[in-house]
């Protein structure tokens, strides 16, 4: 679908009296999804910012009790969520909200590939941020209906569902294949970004109320909403004739939008069971699926483990934990980076997905065993699981996807981005669901069973990706016994 041109791209042409270069478009657009989505993470990481703050210390005698007929109850806390279950109520609004997150993923995907994704983002973020400022203002209008969270977290999941698919595909529309992972890497630091900043803001308006830790979130994503509504131009077509903009390209297929020389092609939209079809994509997404049931254990719970667990035996506050949380999400930043960079140098996607998985369960066994030692020993540890679990996640979320999108099976059909990213990371959004709901149960008899669990994931996900690695290292191999008998370099006959 045609795209049109953002009224304030049409405000700043006007401006300088000439059309947008082709490198400010491309900084223009890296720039806003880089926001666009980190405002997204932001408003999703205060939910495990506040559950400190909403199911109060059950472990410590810090608190007074009081004890009814029906149950008991911890003071500090907020009904319904200070009662002895009140940590399994909110491992089921996390799943309510990651269910119809999973479950919309699919549906933003296909209707991504046919509407203006500038548009779509716009509704998106607009309605993330009135729903997630619902949710806080429960605090002042003093509500305690466990359905009412309920219901508002699962229109906000549907609403958050519309990034993802969204950004990828602007991107993937400006972009080319020759350092992607390097520069999607580099890109995907905004879900680290937007986890830090939404834990960090949780964090320090926690002490004038619990609801300003959402309101203030869901008015900041409203508000790069609407700067993606003025400023996005969600493809080349957006500014301009795309021939005159693919003749600027000349020869450099980093600046080469995906699917460049490829306009002869009669688009149409790509269905599902087609993209299905497309080698790599079951396996990766289903590689997902567990990568993302590690990462949002630990982006759901990771401030709630903190607070509830002797570091160097002493417990830490809930902004405290907050804080130090976020030090997973900068390890997540490297991790993403690294990743991105190793899988350009090797031309080895899922080698290196795998990798990061296995070497992800030392990380893990080792936080949970010695993190508790002192918080120095904390810090590091958390830094490095990080690092080893997001590399992965973010990978595959972004130059996997891209890759799978405009796969050469595709002979250049460039509408299936969208919807080959929706598959991908709605299948794994299924397993950040499952992750953070078990973890709620679990955690209440034991956390050494939750990083069992954890650990368990991070193994499956690597056999997963098991059949793709030996078909890359055959690749390699064979790329270089022809080589040596042609006398080649080993890249110039594996591009052959």
């Amino acid at each position: 679908m045609h795209s049109a041109k953002p009224p304030g791209i049409h405000l700043l042409e006007y401006v300088q009296g000439s059309p947008l270069s082709l490198r400010s478009c491309q900084a223009l657009v890296l720039i806003l999804t880089f926001f666009s989505y980190a405002s997204y993470h932001a408003a999703r990481k205060t939910t495990s910012v506040v559950k400190s703050a909403l199911d109060p210390k059950t472990c410590l005698n810090i608190l007074k009790l009081h004890t009814s007929e029906s149950h008991t109850v911890l003071y500090g806390g907020w009904a319904p969520f200070d009662s002895r279950d009140g940590t399994a109520l909110l491992g089921d609004i996390d799943l309510a909200f990651l269910a119809i997150y999973a479950i919309g993923m699919f549906f933003v995907g296909h209707i991504g590939d046919r509407v203006d994704l500038r548009i779509l983002l716009t509704i998106g973020m607009i309605g993330t941020g009135f729903f997630t400022a619902a949710f806080g203002a429960g605090y002042w209008l003093n509500i305690h209906s466990f359905y009412y969270f309920l219901g508002i977290q699962l229109i906000a999941g549907l609403f958050q569902s519309t990034g993802w698919p969204s950004v990828v595909a602007v991107v993937g529309n400006w972009f080319g294949k020759k350092k992607r992972g390097l520069i999607m890497g580099i890109w995907n630091a905004h879900t680290s970004v937007g986890n830090i900043s939404g834990s960090l803001i949780a964090a320090a308006l926690l002490k004038f109320g619990w609801g300003w830790s959402f309101v203030v979130p869901g008015f900041m994503i409203a508000l790069v909403g609407l700067i993606v509504f003025l400023f996005l131009p969600a493809g080349p077509d957006a500014i301009g004739s795309e021939d005159y903009l693919f003749n600027d390209f000349g020869k450099n297929d980093i600046d080469a939008p995906l699917l460049e020389g490829q306009t002869e092609v009669t688009e149409k939209p790509v269905g599902f069971v087609e993209a299905l079809r497309i080698p790599g994509v079951v396996p990766f997404a289903l590689c997902l699926f567990f990568c993302k049931l590690v990462a949002y254990t630990f982006l759901y719970w990771l401030p709630f483990y903190i607070s509830h667990t002797a570091v160097g035996e002493k417990y830490l506050s809930d902004s405290t934990a907050g804080a130090l949380s976020t030090l997973f999400d900068l390890g997540g930043v490297v991790g993403g980076i690294l990743a991105g960079h190793i899988s350009d140098r090797l031309d080895a996607r899922a080698l290196t997905a795998a990798s990061f998985t296995f070497s992800a369960i030392p990380a893990l066994f080792f936080y949970r065993i010695s993190g508790v030692i002192s918080l120095y020993w904390n810090i590091i540890l958390m830094f490095i699981t990080g690092m080893l679990v997001n590399g992965p996640y973010a990978l595959i979320t972004t130059a996997v996807s891209a890759d799978l999108g405009t796969h050469s099976s595709l002979r250049g059909n460039s509408r299936a981005l969208a919807t080959v990213t929706a598959i991908i990371d709605g299948t794994g959004s299924a397993g950040a669901a499952i992750g953070p709901l078990l973890t709620g149960y679990i955690s209440a008899k034991s956390w050494t069973a939750v990083f069992i669990m954890l650990m368990v994931a991070a193994l499956v996900a690597g056999l997963l990706l098991s059949r793709l690695v030996m078909a890359e290292v055959s690749t390699k191999l064979e790329s270089r016994r022809s080589a040596a008998a042609t006398g080649l370099p080993a890249s110039s006959v594996e591009e052959a």
